[in-house]
């Protein structure tokens, strides 16, 4: 049976790649994928990174002198991916959608725990304290909702939007033909919309999508939600709207520098992320690690299309799901 070296796995991982898989060894390693850890890799014929693991043109190097033949991504984003150095050496190839509704419902979820206070409330019911002071909050019935990038995600997300009742405006530089939603330029959706969803791909194009200047357009009092990547918002700016009360919430399953915390556990860490404390601490904002994702029909299909896309490659040749 051929080996494969599985990165940053997790119990949850494990439990349907187990089931599923038929024809590998697999090789389970909690580590992330590294410069440092490369070597983990050794007399392996394809390695399974995360969404977290390092791409670069090191790690690159170091697979291919190792004679990995594939680099089987178990994820649908791959910017933590150095394109060229793989072009031509090593095929790279992706998940590009494992549940799209699990990540839509999760965003539905953030939002509706920012806006009625549900958090506070659970753990002020704990301490036997029921009182509904600083809990209001407004009905989603007649809102309107900006969403950023109309893919899989963004449809089924607006979708969720339609059945609340709420009216949608979206951007997107590739428009669904026939849509049942108007599309309007960003600076339309941003000074229109009470609440802001992201649901688009991290590129040079989207990276701090977010910013001083965009948020400056936006509503006074408006609500931000990204459950995509967090390289789309520049936290310095987004913490300072939060402060000034310009965003008056912000759902976030993703940060821009979460690599060395998302997926783990830090509660001891003693030196953290300044940034990240801050957001954590504010009142007006839920923030999650990076469990959009999270459902057993998710895992199922991460899985499955991983062993697929292997299996073709290792039978013919073929490259399934590639990384363009």
């Amino acid at each position: 049976m051929k080996k494969i070296a599985f990165f940053d796995a997790k119990p949850y991982d494990r439990t349907w790649f187990d089931q599923l898989n038929q024809h590998y060894h697999i090789k389970y390693y909690e580590h992330k994928l590294t410069p440092d850890t490369i070597s983990l890799a050794h007399g392996c014929e394809a390695v399974i990174p995360f969404v977290n693991d390092t791409l670069d043109r090191t790690v690159i190097d170091g697979l291919c002198q190792e004679g990995i033949k594939m680099i089987a991504l178990r994820c649908a984003g791959y910017n933590n991916v150095d394109r060229d150095a793989a072009r031509g050496r090593i095929p790279v190839v992706r998940v590009p959608g494992y549940s799209p509704y699990a990540v839509a419902e999760f965003t539905m979820g953030l939002l509706l725990t920012l806006n009625r206070k549900i958090h506070k409330a659970y753990f002020r019911t704990r301490d036997f304290n029921f009182s509904l002071n600083g809990l209001v909050g407004f009905d989603l019935h007649g809102r309107t909702v900006g969403v950023i990038g109309t893919g899989k995600i963004g449809q089924i997300f607006i979708r969720i939007c339609q059945g609340f009742g709420m009216h949608v405006l979206a951007y997107d530089p590739y428009p669904v033909q026939d849509a049942s939603f108007p599309y309007v330029s960003l600076e339309e959706l941003l000074a229109k919309s009470d609440i802001i969803s992201l649901h688009c791909p991290l590129t040079e194009q989207t990276r701090h999508l977010i910013n001083r200047d965009t948020i400056a357009q936006m509503k006074d009092g408006v609500y931000l939600l990204n459950t995509s990547r967090g390289m789309l918002v520049e936290s310095e700016s987004l913490l300072d709207a939060l402060k000034n009360g310009k965003i008056a919430g912000a759902g976030l399953d993703v940060y821009e520098e979460e690599t060395e915390f998302f997926f783990e556990d830090r509660s001891d860490t003693v030196q953290r992320d300044t940034l990240l404390s801050l957001l954590v601490s504010m009142p007006n904002v839920v923030l999650t690690s990076h469990q959009a994702f999270l459902t057993n029909e998710a895992l199922h299909n991460i899985a499955q299309v991983t062993l697929d896309n292997l299996d073709a490659y290792f039978k013919d040749g073929t490259v399934l799901n590639a990384v363009q």
